[in-house]
């Protein structure tokens, strides 16, 4: 069937418009002869014509309309968009303050107006309740050193979650001889239970220059202190006093900056971490001066790769001393007491394992009541110089222990001291009636042993009848009716 005229100019009309793009660009209105001739013997191609230019105009008024005029004056600067309060960063930069990084000026109130707005800036909700949550605000120190001539102490109790961090702090020669350089204590209440929540000290040097102390942290909750230098301490390099889980980590504390050999090391005083309180951990921290390197006398902390070498047991030093009589409650791993070694008094619940003592250092059991109950002293690596040093020493100066259980001093090696435990193994040869193995030597406990299992063997024709008759002072004797050439093998067992 032959197309009819209006198929035909359908179709002519549809190719028009695929090539209106190609008219725009060329800018004519020239058509294909073969599609002008077809128009022209059709008699339309005026009409046609009329209708294409009015389509033409049209898309091109709309495509003028969607493009933007061009301008050859600059474009604005872009404006700062205006954040909400909550948003904006909480990095209090303390020489903005007027803090002096050179430590030649005092910058106290510098630095203490900078902790203040920080309490007073955005914050996140609680943590705890009653803690306002500061959301992680930074007093950043800028590496400077400054020199203040009082303690930096928190502006009120019932917050958390705020750093400080990142330069030197050096006391002035007004401190207080009291005071500590950073004072986590509440200088006003609070409706919580601790003043304050998940501070962080990290990164920082404290001089104190002979003037009190470093940090105090009292009735703090979940505390951090980290990658700290502490150091010219009279009291303490760090208490912790109340509250719980401070955690004391990769840090250095010493009175005097020495590295061990130091001609006025007799003369060191002072305690570099002062623990008062529980759930504290101490770990990978190097105390190089002090009188006593770690006081302990809060239950359930664990110290772990702590190295001690802040004064010689020589001059009356001691690198961890327990004192907490019958709560003891304390975990001592990985670590090295370096001629100095541990007391404990009382000890209740004490573990000390996988350590190791140099010099001649050993560990002290002081009797305060007479209560020794659940200790392990077990793994550990004992060196020392042939002076007949035990590695284990009791203190009954105060009265002998009386409550002994569940003692275990075992498995230890010995270089150069004396070993001591409460397990041992022994025989004894001889022919006869009677043979005595002494323990006395080896067991730490005098006159005491729960536990004793023995053979006897013979090679002889004879089958003695042998029984245990004596235990006293540590010392076991087996007994047979009749005598034999015989050899007996003994185990005993004490603290249980």
């Amino acid at each position: 069937m032959e197309p009819t005229v209006q198929g035909k100019m359908f179709t002519i009309l549809m190719g028009y418009l695929a090539s209106l793009f190609i008219v725009h660009v060329n800018g004519g209105t020239s058509l294909p002869p073969d599609i002008h001739q077809k128009l022209i013997s059709n008699g339309r191609y005026h009409d046609q014509m009329q209708k294409m230019q009015a389509l033409k105009h049209s898309l091109l008024t709309r495509r003028q309309l969607a493009t933007p005029p061009i301008s050859s004056s600059p474009a604005p600067a872009p404006q700062a968009t205006l954040q909400p309060p909550g948003s904006r960063p909480r990095v209090y930069q303390v020489t903005s303050y007027g803090a002096d990084p050179t430590g030649k000026s005092d910058s106290t109130e510098a630095l203490l107006k900078a902790i203040a707005d920080a309490f007073n800036g955005p914050s996140e909700g609680f943590l705890m309740k009653g803690i306002t949550n500061l959301g992680g605000a930074h007093i950043n120190l800028q590496g400077g050193n400054y020199l203040i001539s009082k303690p930096l102490r928190l502006p009120a109790a019932g917050a958390g979650n705020l750093m400080i961090s990142g330069g030197t702090l050096t006391a002035s020669d007004d401190f207080p001889a009291d005071g500590y350089l950073i004072d986590l204590s509440a200088s006003s209440s609070s409706s919580s239970s601790y003043y304050y929540e998940y501070i962080t000290i990290k990164d920082l040097m404290l001089d104190c220059k002979f003037r009190g102390g470093g940090i105090s942290v009292i009735n703090s909750l979940r505390t951090s202190i980290d990658n700290c230098y502490i150091t010219h301490f009279n009291t303490e390099g760090i208490s912790v006093k109340n509250g719980h889980e401070t955690y004391i980590r990769n840090s250095f504390l010493g009175q005097h900056i020495t590295a061990g050999g130091d001609p006025g090391e007799r003369n060191f005083s002072g305690t570099a971490i002062n623990l008062m309180g529980n759930d504290n951990a101490v770990t990978d921290v190097v105390i190089f001066s002090a009188a006593i390197g770690v006081m302990v006398s809060g239950q359930a902390n664990t110290l772990s790769g702590v190295h001690c070498y802040n004064k010689a047991t020589g001059f009356g030093g001691t690198g961890i001393y327990l004192k907490l009589p019958s709560l003891t409650q304390t975990r001592i791993v990985n670590c090295y007491l370096d001629y100095t070694g541990i007391v404990a008094e009382d000890p209740v619940q004490l573990t000390i394992s996988s350590s190791f003592f140099l010099g001649d250092a050993f560990i002290l059991l002081k009797s305060i009541n007479g209560l020794a109950k659940g200790i392990n002293i077990v793994d550990n690596m004992f060196a020392g110089s042939d002076k007949g040093i035990e590695i284990v020493q009791l203190d009954q100066s105060k009265g002998p222990f009386k409550k002994i259980d569940q003692v275990v001093v075992d498995r230890n090696n010995v270089e150069g001291m004396n070993l001591k435990a409460t397990a041992a193994r022994g025989s004894a040869q001889g022919n006869g009636t009677s043979w005595t193995v002494d323990f006395s030597r080896v067991l730490l406990f005098p006159n005491l042993i729960n536990h004793v299992q023995y053979s006897l063997s013979s090679s002889g024709t004879k089958f003695p009848s042998h029984a245990l008759r004596n235990v006293s002072q540590n010392r076991v004797v087996i007994e047979s009716d009749i005598a034999v050439a015989a050899r007996v093998f003994v185990t005993v067992e004490q603290g249980s």
